[in-house]
C-alpha cells in the first residue's frame, strides 16, 4: 500500500471522479487537472486532505498543492483513476476549453515577453544604476557650476551635482554601462519579432533579421524622429513616384509585434501553398521581404500613431481640470501599458514636461505603478508561501517590482492569476489619484519602485510617502480578499519565464 494512498482515493472522489478528469499531470509540486467543470471539485474537502496543502486553478487548470512527494503521491493517484496522463502542455492545452478569448490573447502576449524578461531585468537594473550615477543630485556633492555659474532650478533651488560630475570612475562606468543598456532596450525589437516567430512556431532567424530591419543603423534613430520631422530632415527613400521616410524603430513594440506576426502568418500561407521542392528557396523570401515593407510602410506607422495617441492623450490629462481622474485612470491603466510596450513612450513625456517645467508629475505615479505590482506579489507569496516552487518565483519577482522592473512580476504572477493583476491597478490606480490631486512631482526620471523617493521634489515628499503607503497596502489587502471571495481566481493564464522555471 503506497504512503498516499487513502488520499489519492479520496482525491479522485473529491475532484468529481474520472468523469470529470481530461487530462492530469503533476509538476515539482503540484498536482495539475485539466477539468471537465472546475466546480464539481470540493475545495473545502480536498484542503482538508492531510498530505494537501492548498489548492488554486489558474489558466483552466485546477491545482492541488502537495509538496515535494508530489510524484509518489501521482504514483498513488493513477492507481485509481483511469483518466488520461500527460504531460504539463497536454494538460495545458486541454485546459484552453475554459479559457475566454481575452485570456488566450493575454497569453499570447505573455509568452512572448516571457523569453525576453531576463534580458529586461538586466536592462532595468543597468538604468536604474545609471539614473543613480547621472540622474540624482546629492546635496553633500555640492551645487554645481558651469562656467563660473552656480546653477538653480526655475523655481531657484540649487541643482545639486551628480556623481558622474565629480568622479571620473564612475563617469566612466556610467558611459560603459550604456554599452548593454543600449543592446537591450534600443534594440528591443529584435527580441521581439524573434520571440513572436518563436512563439508562433515560425522561422526564427527570419524574425532576428526583420527585427535588425526595423533599427537598421541606416534609419533615423526613433529618438531624433520628432526633431527631424519637425525640421523636414528626414531621410527618404526616393522611388520615383513616392518617397518613404527612412525611420527606425528603436525601443518599439507594437510595430515590432505587428511585423513578426504579419511574417508568421505569411511563411505559415506560403508552406501551405509552395511545393516542397521549393519551400527552400521560396518561402523565406516571400515571407520576410514583404514583411519588412509591410513594417515600414503599414505596420510600423500605425504602432508608431498609436503610441503618438497615447502620449497625447497623457499630456491633455495632465494638464487638465480633470487631473484627479486621469490621476486614477493613468495609474490603473499603466501596467496594461507596460505589457504592449507602449509605456516606452512616457520617457519622452517626462523629458518634455522636466524641460518646459523644471518637474514631471507623471513619473511618480509609475514609480507607485511598480510599487502597487511588487506588493499584489508579496501577497500572492504570502497565498502560496508553502508551494516551494511557486516561492522561487514570487520573491524574486516582488523584489525586482520594488526596484522598479515589473515585467517578472507581471508576466511570472501577477498575470498567471489575473486576481492580483486587478487588485495592482486599482492600488496604482488610487495612488495617482493622490498623486495628481495633490500635484506630486519629481526632478527627473529616477529608480522606479521603492528608491523612487529620491527623484521627488522636496515639496512633494510628504504626500508622495503617502501614496506610497497606499500603493504598498492596499493591493495587498485586495489580493487576499479577491482570492477570499473568489473574484476571478479561475481566470488565471499558464506561461511560464524560462529565466525562473526549470
Amino acid at each position: 500500500m503506497g504512503k498516499f494512498d487513502q488520499d489519492a482515493k479520496e482525491l479522485l472522489r473529491l475532484v468529481g471522479g474520472d468523469d470529470n478528469i481530461q487530462a492530469v499531470t503533476h509538476c515539482a509540486t503540484r498536482m495539475r487537472f485539466a477539468l471537465k467543470d472546475n466546480d464539481q471539485a470540493d475545495i473545502e474537502g480536498i484542503e482538508s486532505l492531510k498530505s494537501v496543502k492548498g489548492t488554486f486553478t489558474q489558466a483552466g487548470q485546477f491545482q492541488v498543492i502537495v509538496g515535494n512527494d508530489v510524484a509518489d503521491f501521482y504514483q498513488d493517484f493513477a492507481k485509481y483513476s483511469s483518466a488520461s496522463a500527460g504531460s504539463k502542455e497536454d494538460v495545458k492545452q486541454a485546459a484552453e476549453s475554459n479559457q475566454v478569448w481575452w485570456q488566450r490573447l493575454m497569453a499570447f502576449l505573455a509568452e512572448v515577453f516571457a523569453p525576453i524578461i531576463p534580458a529586461i531585468i538586466c536592462g532595468g537594473l543597468i538604468l536604474g544604476f545609471r539614473n543613480i550615477l547621472e540622474g540624482v543630485g546629492f546635496s553633500a556633492l555640492g551645487q554645481q557650476v558651469v562656467d563660473g555659474v552656480a546653477q538653480v532650478t526655475a523655481e531657484g533651488e540649487p541643482i545639486w551635482n551628480r556623481i558622474v560630475d565629480v568622479s571620473p570612475f564612475w563617469a566612466g562606468v556610467n558611459s560603459f554601462l550604456w554599452l548593454p543598456g543600449e543592446a537591450i532596450f534600443h534594440f528591443l525589437p529584435v527580441g521581439i519579432t524573434w520571440s513572436v516567430t518563436r512563439k508562433l512556431g515560425t522561422t526564427q532567424i527570419l524574425g532576428i533579421v526583420l527585427g535588425i530591419t526595423l533599427v537598421s543603423p541606416q534609419l533615423l534613430n526613433a529618438y531624433g524622429a520628432a526633431g527631424a520631422l519637425a525640421s523636414g530632415e528626414v531621410p527618404q527613400w526616393d522611388f520615383g513616384f513616392f518617397q518613404l521616410d527612412m525611420i527606425g524603430y528603436q525601443a518599439q513594440v507594437l510595430p515590432a509585434m505587428f511585423a513578426g506576426v504579419a511574417l508568421s502568418y505569411l511563411e505559415r500561407f506560403w508552406r501551405r501553398v509552395v511545393p516542397e521542392y521549393l519551400s527552400m528557396i521560396l518561402v523565406p523570401f516571400l515571407s520576410l521581404l514583404p514583411a519588412v515593407i509591410l513594417a515600414h510602410t503599414v505596420l510600423g506607422p500605425v504602432g508608431w500613431w498609436l503610441g503618438d495617441l497615447i502620449s497625447k492623450v497623457v499630456l491633455a490629462g495632465l494638464e487638465g481640470s480633470f487631473k484627479w481622474a486621469f490621476g486614477f485612470i493613468f495609474g490603473a491603466l499603466y501596467s496594461p501599458l507596460v505589457i504592449t510596450g507602449l509605456h516606452h513612450m512616457t520617457n519622452a513625456i517626462d523629458s518634455q514636461l522636466i524641460a518646459d517645467t523644471g518637474t514631471t508629475g507623471l513619473w511618480p505615479m509609475i514609480a507607485l505603478s511598480n510599487i502597487a505590482q511588487g506588493s499584489a506579489v508579496l501577497a500572492v507569496w504570502w497565498l502560496t508561501r508553502q508551494d516551494a516552487e511557486e516561492s522561487q518565483i514570487t520573491i524574486p519577482s516582488a523584489i525586482s517590482a520594488y526596484l522598479g522592473v515589473t515585467e517578472p512580476a507581471m508576466f511570472g504572477v501577477t498575470l498567471k492569476y489575473v486576481y492580483p493583476f486587478v487588485a495592482a491597478m486599482i492600488g496604482s490606480g488610487l495612488a495617482g489619484l493622490i498623486s495628481t490631486t495633490f500635484g506630486i512631482q519629481s526632478n527627473s526620471i529616477g529608480v522606479g519602485g521603492l528608491p523612487g523617493f529620491l527623484v521627488i521634489h522636496l515639496d512633494s515628499m510628504a504626500m508622495f510617502f503617502v501614496a506610497m503607503a497606499v500603493a504598498l497596502v492596499v493591493p495587498f489587502v485586495l489580493t487576499l480578499a479577491f482570492y477570499k471571495a473568489g473574484f476571478l481566481t479561475d481566470k488565471g493564464i499558464d506561461f511560464k519565464i524560462p529565466f525562473f522555471n526549470k
